[in-house]
């Protein structure tokens, strides 16, 4: 029987991901391509021969999603596989009727065939968009594990945008890793929380040879706990999932894909943001969680803010610079910046459209519904430069960084900087602490 050849659409993660469980060393299918989305200046390179496996000497090109329909014809696919998160409904049936008329065949790949068991017990975090407040969710549970004296590794959701052989398994136990690794802005948000915090956190592109790495971590490991990215659902298989839900944008968590899907495989659901939120909107959230994960726990929360130098913003035109992936394909329309700001008497906004350069300006046209809000977009050394020019040509009295990490220590920014924090905080019972006395008690840790 002839091999089918496949095209996987991705976007540098979920992709590599359903190659390496599920293609590499299947002799049924030819994967003759991946094409790229979302993310700049991943297209152009090749899955390198490294991690693709024996059936792949020369690697795997990838190619701009833009090329779909030509790679199609001329690559002779007979399936596309659709591969990245955080999308609507419509965009993936978009996705599809492109695919169709192309005359190949779309399909999903769902958890069984993607889910790697880990031989520790597994806690995964995921949200039915960028931008919920997963990554405070998972500062929080780690928190209660660590409370109980527990070895937490954390296996983070794939960002591999640089030398893909190179970051098939990297492991950040201090600051100093994020440099070893050549981190972009996106991935230090991600890892420098935890690291402060003092436990060691893994990431790479084979999640693998990641897992099997961090269950014999050399500081130990007791429990892994999954921190998901965008909205997709995780690469292990969890033993307690956890999703977190935002009602600032209700009703998305029935529409973006696999949002849903991780919102139905939920344990526990974590309404976030109920400090800021409006009741109808809440309200909104709780009718879809009860519509399609009815037995899950659900755990009321909130993300409070702390602004380190409120003096600074009162009063004052400031500039707010937030998470990157949240305000582009996450589409807020408001972070904790705005709020902090707001709180904290700002007399204004400034918008930095027009004052935008380079890779920054192009990012405003891509998403043009950001808005006032400048994101924290730094996926190479060009976009470093053009953050950091925006910034300081932006005209204001002050800068307020709600990104997870100081901005101030990859970019030179000639204004007063404000810090803006924020935490999970559960309100009333059942709190996060429940669930996870449950699950240190069901797998006999201590």
């Amino acid at each position: 029987m002839a091999k089918r050849n496949v095209i996987i659409i991705g976007a540098a993660g979920r992709d590599f991901h359903n190659f390496n469980t599920y293609y590499r060393d299947n002799d049924s299918f030819n994967v003759v391509a991946f094409t790229a989305a979302q993310i700049p200046d991943i297209d152009g390179r090749k899955y390198p021969a490294e991690l693709a496996g024996s059936l792949y000497p020369d690697g795997i090109p990838i190619h701009g999603e833009e090329e779909l329909e030509k790679l199609i014809v001329d690559l002779k696919a007979d399936e596309c596989v659709f591969s990245y998160s955080d999308v609507p409904y419509e965009h993936v049936m978009r996705m599809a009727s492109r695919v169709n008329a192309a005359g190949a065949a779309f399909s999903l790949i769902g958890g069984n065939d993607t889910m790697i068991k880990s031989t520790k017990p597994v806690i995964a975090v995921g949200a039915v968009r960028t931008g919920c407040g997963k990554s405070q969710t998972s500062r929080r549970i780690i928190e209660l594990l660590m409370e109980a004296g527990l070895k937490v590794v954390a296996i983070r959701h794939p960002m591999p945008y640089g030398d893909l052989a190179k970051q098939k398994v990297q492991r950040f136990a201090k600051i100093e890793d994020l440099e070893k690794h050549d981190c972009t802005i996106e991935e230090m948000e991600e890892y420098e929380p935890h690291i402060t915090r003092g436990n060691v956190i893994y990431a790479g592109v084979d999640y693998e040879a990641i897992v099997r790495e961090a269950e014999n971590d050399p500081d130990g490991c007791d429990v892994i706990l999954w921190d998901g990215g965008n909205n997709d659902f995780p690469f292990y298989k969890p033993d307690l999932m956890v999703t977190v839900v935002d009602p600032h944008r209700p009703g998305h968590e029935l529409k973006y894909y696999p949002g849903e899907t991780t919102l139905r495989l939920s344990d526990v659901v974590v309404i976030n943001k109920m400090d800021s939120a409006d009741a109808d909107n809440i309200q909104i959230v709780r009718e879809s969680i009860a519509k399609v994960a009815p037995e899950a726990m659900v755990v009321d929360g909130a993300s409070p803010l702390t602004i380190d130098k409120p003096e600074i913003i009162r009063g004052k035109k400031v500039l707010v610079v937030e998470d990157g992936p949240t305000l582009t394909h996450g589409e807020m329309k408001i972070g904790a910046g705005t709020v902090a700001a707001r709180k904290a008497g700002a007399a204004e906004m400034v918008d930095p459209r027009e004052y935008a350069v380079g890779r920054l300006n192009e990012t405003f046209q891509i998403y043009p519904g950001i808005g006032k809000l400048l994101p924290a977009m730094g996926y190479g050394e060009e976009q470093k430069k053009d953050l950091e020019k925006t910034i300081n040509n932006t005209p204001c009295d002050a800068v307020v960084i709600a990104t997870p990490i100081d901005l101030n220590r990859i970019v030179k920014i000639d204004k007063p900087t404000v810090k803006v924090g924020y935490d999970l905080q559960e309100i009333g019972q059942p709190s996060l602490a429940q669930p996870i006395e449950d699950f240190i008690k069901k797998h006999n840790l201590k």
